[in-house]
């Protein structure tokens, strides 16, 4: 796992400036603090770094940027190919010869071999880079789920990429400012939907594609997996039988996820998901597997020790935990803000952060985490009852447009536009799909009534249903399951929630500790499967998760198994009662005032209500406002925080 950047002068005289690249390359030190490597081409035109956490082929030979034997490829690379000994063969079998045991060595040998399409035989995670130097041509390719993140843009003459965006901002002239339509969507799913970000200016290359820089600067994106590619609908299968196909794919999915030259374990919740994944990791080794929980002080309504302890002794594991408390998190957010780039509004970044320095401080440098199973095989209450709401939203499309209406605009007149009940009326009247995801900060009136009329005006008629549209356009033209609804949120998920907030804080808080994390549950060939089973079978009779519980039932204890899902939360409701909550009253009072984008009178109604989630997701934009636009130092209580706490100002 590493950090990569890259700067093609395209238009420009070349006389790259390697000391430009190298400190672009080293804002990312904590993705990569074993190594670090640069490459400027001879001509200037196209500059190369890398910096390296060491976990295949811990010698020098595995050092990056790299290049083919003839230096035509040149490759920076992040991330893990998990089946690289196999390809390895092959391209052996062909006449190559390796000097390494890295993946990056076979990643190039097969790009020489196959071109883009080598993509469709990896399997593992990544964001790499590949210039040729023979068609001054620039290649990038983020993996399949977007496991991996890759920005770019486009400056002066020049294309720049990165693993993260500080390191974009670094170049000389990179302008920081907000970009209004990434902002009104944030408001609603937490984070940016790719390609934008929160800054103006610059991208990220979404999940499953690649993006081709030609010689002249044009660019071309181009899609290489779509979640539906291969998927074959099943039906009228025995589940007892699925549920046997299913074990099979974990284990063979945890199995690559061991590869390895450093320690690795697993972030243990006691949950079904992160138990299920000691479990098959223990059956494969002949030591104990190591395991790591967080808690949180003062709240043990939200911890879940006795069952990750249970699962830890079932399977012999050698388990760690840590508790954090409200000081932690206030000490925790200047870093927080900093290692996020753009803000991902999701509170349980900070935990991850400090299971994952847990695991570091342990001696465990890659860790398997739990991701993607509650969206493949519906394990959240919410999506239980979103289901049942979609089933009944079937008989509203019967009713005519103009009564559809009433309920709405009766909600409406009496300024009751910015609950929950009119925006559910609204999408049914509308005939918009009730699902947007599994986490929704804002609906539409309660934007309309937060953003300032400035900021509105410059919108436009901006609805973020527009992103939830693509989306189900593209699902009900690709999927074998079109009129299956868990499909639907599934798919959703999968091309929104999870490249770009799971995800993104799984890599953004465990790199920020230069630990590696693999998510066995997104093995491009499990979520293949899973997602041509319908969902009578993945929730039969009303349970949810009912097809993987049968999977695992005779592999983890009955109570882990069976047991009502709690789910990774943060106490912040909680936390605002004490002394969370002046924090966030002086930074969102003072931002809503001095700053043209949120209107203080709706601020001042959210900090009146004690609304902790959605002040937090307010608190993340006004730190991360203050950073990186106008780069401020933290206010003066978070910076006194942060020094009591021992972190420094990054």
């Amino acid at each position: 796992m590493c950090g990569i950047v890259g700067v093609f002068d395209y238009a420009g005289p070349g006389g790259l400036d390697e000391g430009l690249l190298v400190r672009m390359r080293d804002t990312m030190t904590h993705r990569g603090p074993d190594d670090a490597g640069v490459y400027v081409a001879p001509d200037g035109r196209l500059g190369l770094g890398h910096r390296r956490l060491a976990i295949l082929d811990l010698s020098s030979a595995g050092r990056q940027p790299m290049a083919t034997p003839d230096g035509r490829y040149w490759i920076v690379y992040n991330g893990e190919i998990y089946n690289f000994m196999e390809l390895r063969s092959d391209l052996e079998a062909r006449g190559h010869r390796f000097r390494s045991r890295s993946d990056t060595e076979i990643l190039l040998a097969l790009y020489t071999e196959e071109g883009p399409k080598m993509l469709h035989r990896l399997r593992g995670m990544f964001a790499l880079g590949i210039w040729d130097g023979v068609t001054r041509r620039l290649w990038l390719a983020r993996d399949r789920i977007g496991i991996k993140p890759l920005y770019y843009a486009t400056h002066a003459g020049r294309f720049l990429f990165a693993s993260e965006i500080k390191a974009l901002l670094a170049f000389p002239g990179v302008p920081r400012a907000v970009d209004l339509e990434g902002l009104y969507h944030y408001l609603s799913f937490l984070c940016t939907p790719a390609p934008g970000t929160l800054f103006t200016g610059i991208r990220k290359l979404r999940a499953g594609h690649t993006l081709t820089v030609e010689a002249d600067g044009s660019v071309r994106e181009e899609e290489y997996w779509d979640v539906f590619d291969h998927v074959t609908a099943v039906r009228g299968a025995d589940p007892e039988e699925l549920a046997g196909r299913l074990l099979g794919l974990l284990r063979e999915a945890v199995r690559y996820r061991m590869v390895s030259d450093v320690p690795f374990g697993v972030f243990l919740s006691g949950g079904i998901d992160s138990s299920t994944n000691v479990a098959l990791m223990a059956e494969l080794m002949d030591r104990p597997v190591e395991t790591f929980s967080i808690g949180f002080e003062g709240a043990n309504g939200y911890n879940e020790f006795q069952y990750a302890r249970q699962v830890a002794a079932r399977f012999g594991a050698n388990h760690h935990e840590v508790q954090i408390g409200v000081k932690d998190l206030i000490g925790f957010l200047p870093a927080l803000i900093h290692h996020q780039d753009e803000p991902i509004a999701d509170p349980v970044c900070v935990p991850v952060y400090f299971v994952a320095k847990l695991a570091k401080d342990h001696g465990v440098t890659v860790c398997q985490v739990g991701e993607g199973s509650d969206e493949l095989f519906c394990g959240y209450p919410i999506w239980g009852m979103m289901l049942r709401a979609m089933g009944w939203d079937r008989w509203v499309g019967k009713i005519p447009a103009p009564l559809r209406w009433l309920a709405p605009a009766a909600l409406r007149a009496v300024g009751r536009d910015d609950t929950l009940v009119y925006e559910f009326l609204r999408r049914g009247a509308a005939r918009e799909s009730l699902f947007w995801g599994g986490a929704e900060a804002f609906f539409e009136g309660q934007k309309r009534r937060l953003l300032r009329s400035g900021i509105l005006d410059r919108l436009d008629s901006i609805s973020s249903y527009e992103v939830i549209a693509a989306h189900l356009r593209r699902f009900r033209e690709r999927s074998p399951l079109a009129d299956d609804d868990l499909a639907w949120m599934g798919y959703l998920d999968l091309r929104l929630r999870l490249p770009e907030l799971l995800l993104m804080r799984v890599d953004k808080m465990t790199m920020a500790t230069a630990v590696e994390a693999r998510v066995p549950f997104l093995d491009h060939e499990l979520v293949t499967f899973a997602m041509g089973i319908p969902q009578a079978v993945k929730v039969a009779n009303g349970k949810l998760k009912d097809l993987l519980k049968q999977a695992v039932t005779r592999l983890l204890p009955a109570e882990i198994v069976h047991r009502p899902k709690q789910g990774f939360r943060v106490p912040v409701t909680e936390w605002f009662l004490t002394e969370l909550g002046p924090v966030v009253k002086d930074v969102l009072t003072t931002f809503s005032r001095e700053q043209p984008y949120f209107n203080p009178g709706y601020v001042e109604r959210l900090l009146t209500a004690r609304n902790g989630a959605r002040t937090w997701y307010l608190l993340n934009f006004a730190l991360w406002h203050r950073h990186w636009i106008e780069e401020q130092p933290m206010p003066d209580r978070i910076a006194a925080s942060a020094e009591a706490a021992g972190w420094s100002q990054p």
